[in-house]
């Protein structure tokens, strides 16, 4: 039984927003409550921070193919394009959690260099962090004063919002050494194994790979691999791999002066006809025109990046917040009589 002090304010489907999400500086506080049913097929990634808070007893999350167990009021900080996925537990009761996805640009304050460390805490290796008692208390007070600014909406109220948030930053920035959370072993040994594959293909997606070669490597066969792989994360092996080779094409290609060959090459690909082609499939569009489109982070370009159904205007599943894939997902059953 939580007590009064250590309790968060909070309604479903409620959302505070503060500019719009193209603006330098841009805050969405989405209270939501969530179960298996929404679990996503694979991970995405943003080109903005998320903070995921997990108000309810207990969930998971992968980032870049690396898996985590929560608890109650663990924090998941998720700095722009880290690949992340919330998985709820099936069979059991929805769980509330509440993400702020936000963007702050260090140059647009006097203080740069300080905002730059308050952001630093989004490149701790895990950036999960779990805190308890009186610091925990004053965290949970942090987000209840956003929840009254957000509902109240004096004048002024975005501009305590940010403050309140940069506090919420600066607590754990300050006590970050004091963390509490420690990873927790995977009880199923496959799932554990095939975590510990996709780590592996995060990090060597630049070399020559092969369902086989990895097989080996695991000491597995190929066969129960493939099998394994679809099972645990959704995909087939090719199309996972490819996934995070076209991903990191899509931030090299907006993020660097690489010629498009160079980035072909960098992210693994054989051949530049089988870059384009890649490409193409996930994002709609060619490398060279990803490039050249000056709007790419717009919500037109967003639209026409769906792998699977170009010609239908929903973001790519690589690409979607969780949300945008609840919503994609309940037109889908709505248009094929399946809904209310």
């Amino acid at each position: 039984m939580e007590s009064s002090e250590n309790r968060i304010l909070f309604k479903e489907d409620f959302s505070i927003k503060v500019n719009d999400d193209r603006n330098p500086l841009f805050y969405v506080f989405d209270y939501g409550v969530r179960s298996d049913a929404m679990n996503m097929e694979f991970q995405h990634f943003h080109d903005f921070y998320e903070l995921f808070f997990l108000v309810d007893d207990h969930a998971s999350h992968i980032i870049e193919g690396e898996y985590f167990s929560l608890q109650r009021y663990d924090m998941v900080l998720l700095k722009p394009s880290l690949l992340h996925m919330t998985l709820y537990p099936r069979g059991e009761k929805p769980k509330a959690r509440l993400i702020v996805a936000f963007r702050i640009s260090p140059t647009l304050s006097p203080m740069e260099r300080q905002v730059k460390r308050l952001l630093s805490i989004f490149d701790e290796e895990p950036p999960i962090f779990r805190f308890s008692g009186s610091l925990l208390n004053r965290i949970l007070q942090l987000f209840n004063t956003i929840y009254k600014l957000g509902t109240e909406r004096q004048p002024g109220y975005d501009l305590m919002i940010h403050g309140k948030f940069l506090e919420l930053l600066w607590v754990i920035q300050t006590n970050r050494k004091i963390n509490l959370f420690t990873k927790a072993e995977i009880t199923d040994s496959i799932t554990q194994k095939i975590y510990e594959v996709t780590s592996y293909l995060h990090t060597h997606y630049a070399e020559e790979l092969s369902l086989q070669e990895v097989a080996d490597h695991f000491s597995v066969s190929s066969f129960y691999l493939s099998h394994q792989f679809k099972r645990v994360t959704g995909l087939n092996f090719v199309s996972f791999l490819q996934q995070i080779r076209v991903r990191n094409a899509q931030q090299l290609l907006l993020y660097s002066k690489m010629k498009v060959k160079e980035i072909c090459l960098a992210c693994g690909f054989t051949s530049f006809s089988q870059f384009n082609r890649v490409f193409s499939k996930f994002c709609g569009v060619t490398p060279s025109l990803f490039r050249k489109n000056v709007n790419h982070q717009s919500e037109q370009l967003l639209q026409s990046l769906d792998p699977e159904r170009n010609a239908e205007a929903t973001p790519s599943k690589a690409l979607q917040s969780e949300d945008e894939y609840r919503s994609v997902k309940h037109k889908e059953m709505l248009s094929q009589g399946k809904g209310p």
